[in-house]
């Protein structure tokens, strides 16, 4: 099957992939989202000790979904992952420390003769919410304002500052700086205002639901404000457009916006993820009790959506997915930074495997989910985080 296809048609396929990860992780940040809301929404020990115990029996699958996007990006476009991940070193270092905070914190922070204190591993999954969040969206932003690199014709990769991608975010003398940070922070509120809706899901607590209710109102304005900053620079702003045979990279205005109308499938998709994530915040406020318990799914899917959508305008219709603002020639697309066609061949083989693995997810999701967590169960829990 796979080895029937063209080489362009198994790259498209694999950042097809590639950009449905990248949707899957940015919906599950929820749990960090979560994090920040700990001493927010719960006011006692107890109901703090909900709010930890609801996110830690999912804290893992965002860790798993962050490895298991790093690892198809190495298979699939090795010259990115070696670019952004071995160039932007600590930007990437930074995130990998918060998640070791977070894995450290949900393992000791009830455990008996814990010296640092329950306050202290409380206060590194708050870290862990806040960088895992506005840094990761920050890095998704340089798909579309491009970053500080060059690489020569042994395909070697060097980046360019001295700051090693802390300047993408930090250098606010550039003006791309703050459409990164926008959507860093609109990926921050979007985490929280799905951590709450999961937690009327999950928890069985009328103070915690209408607490997690009032988070959603607070969190919805700065989230559409900074969403809405961002989308609208890149709909307007000039993109890294290729050409297709000679490999040419040059600016395009309104590239994106283009992208947009040449792939109507997409734009429609684009549509579909923002009612559907806007539907599940409706159905917070307007719905009845009930119904509000199930807006998580709505905005969730919304979410997977809207970023997968976003990603492919990123890097289809002859689009650079990783400018360098450095050496335009240097950009990598599709074409240029992928696997061999022998290499993403084998890969389609276990990329089949996908379903499988989603459904033994949403299988232990629904299980672990299958009785809401109550105050009674975390006084008889011994083993709770």
């Amino acid at each position: 099957m796979f080895e029937n296809l063209s080489y362009i048609a198994l790259q498209q396929y694999w950042w097809a992939i590639i950009a449905l990860l990248g949707g899957i992780l940015v919906f599950m940040l929820f749990v960090q989202g979560g994090q920040t809301l700990l001493y927010t929404i719960g006011k006692t020990d107890t109901e703090v000790k909900m709010l930890v115990n609801s996110l830690g029996r999912k804290w893992d699958l965002t860790f798993t979904s962050l490895v298991v996007f790093g690892g198809a990006a190495f298979a699939s476009f090795p010259l990115f992952y070696s670019t952004s991940f071995g160039g932007a070193y600590w930007v990437w270092m930074i995130i990998l420390f918060a998640f070791i905070l977070q894995a450290v914190s949900y393992e000791y922070r009830t455990k008996a003769n814990n010296w640092l204190g329950t306050k202290t591993y409380d206060i590194f999954l708050f870290i862990n919410g806040l960088i895992g969040t506005v840094f990761l969206g920050t890095a998704v932003a340089t798909f579309f304002t491009g970053s500080l690199f060059s690489v020569n014709a042994m395909h070697h990769s060097f980046w360019q500052s001295a700051y090693k991608g802390l300047e993408l975010a930090l250098n606010f003398g550039r003006y791309a700086t703050y459409v990164n940070l926008s959507l860093g922070l609109a990926v921050f509120f979007l985490a929280r205002i799905l951590a709450s809706m999961y937690f009327m899901n999950n928890i069985d607590d009328e103070t915690i639901s209408q607490r997690a209710r009032k988070i959603v109102m607070k969190s919805t304005i700065p989230f559409l404000i900074f969403f809405l900053f961002f989308l609208i620079n890149v709909l307007v702003m000039n993109g890294f457009n290729y050409d297709p045979v000679t490999k040419v990279v040059n600016m395009e205005s309104f590239k994106y916006l283009h992208n947009l109308l040449a792939m109507p499938l997409v734009l429609i998709l684009m549509l579909l993820g923002v009612v559907a994530v806007l539907w599940g915040i409706y159905r917070v406020y307007f719905a009845a009790e009930k119904c509000g318990r199930k807006a998580v799914w709505f905005t969730g899917a919304g979410t997977i959506v809207t970023v997968f959508s976003l990603l492919l305008t990123a890097g289809y219709n002859h689009t650079a997915f990783y400018p360098s603002i450095y050496n335009l020639q240097s950009s990598l697309t599709i074409q240029n930074a992928s696997s061999s066609q022998y290499t993403l061949t084998a890969m389609g083989y276990v990329s089949l495997l996908v379903p499988f693995v989603v459904a033994y997810i949403w299988y232990a999701w629904s299980q672990m989910n299958k009785k809401s967590i109550t105050k009674k169960e975390m006084e008889e829990d011994s083993h709770a985080y």
